[in-house]
């Protein structure tokens, strides 16, 4: 690998560990590539190259891990847990939970059962993936 595409990818593990780190915060494109240093654009496009989603996407995927694990581990409500990983309405929320998930967050919560099982294997089952895959 190129001296130049490592440190591109250095880029990219910062803004996604930023990502990951505040998922719950507003975050943008022009915001993640100062992170990386990059233009938007540059950003835009060298994300998905490397990671094959965009970055408005991974951020939602991940917003949408956090709030599967509080719909099966808390009893808030699912209109608090929407604000709660970042959503800014509940509609959204609820259309991108069912777009990847593929069923609602009140559906999913109601056909979740907490099990004992190690935490590696209900990350590796529970891992929300696209409902097209």
């Amino acid at each position: 690998m190129s001296r130049t595409a490592e440190e591109s990818n250095r880029r990219m593990l910062r803004a996604r560990d930023a990502m990951d780190r505040a998922y719950a915060q507003p975050l943008d494109v022009p915001a993640l590539a100062r992170i990386a240093h990059v233009s938007p654009a540059h950003f835009a496009r060298t994300f998905r190259a490397t990671f094959g989603e965009t970055p408005h996407r991974y951020l939602q995927r991940r917003r949408v891990e956090r709030a599967m694990f509080l719909l099966r581990e808390t009893d808030r409500s699912v209109t608090d847990i929407c604000f709660a990983v970042g959503f800014a309405s509940p509609g959204t929320f609820s259309r991108t939970f069912r777009d990847i998930v593929g069923r609602s967050p009140r559906t999913y919560r109601g056909q979740t059962a907490t099990i004992a099982v190690p935490t590696c294997f209900t990350k590796a089952w529970t891992r929300p993936r696209d409902a097209a895959d």
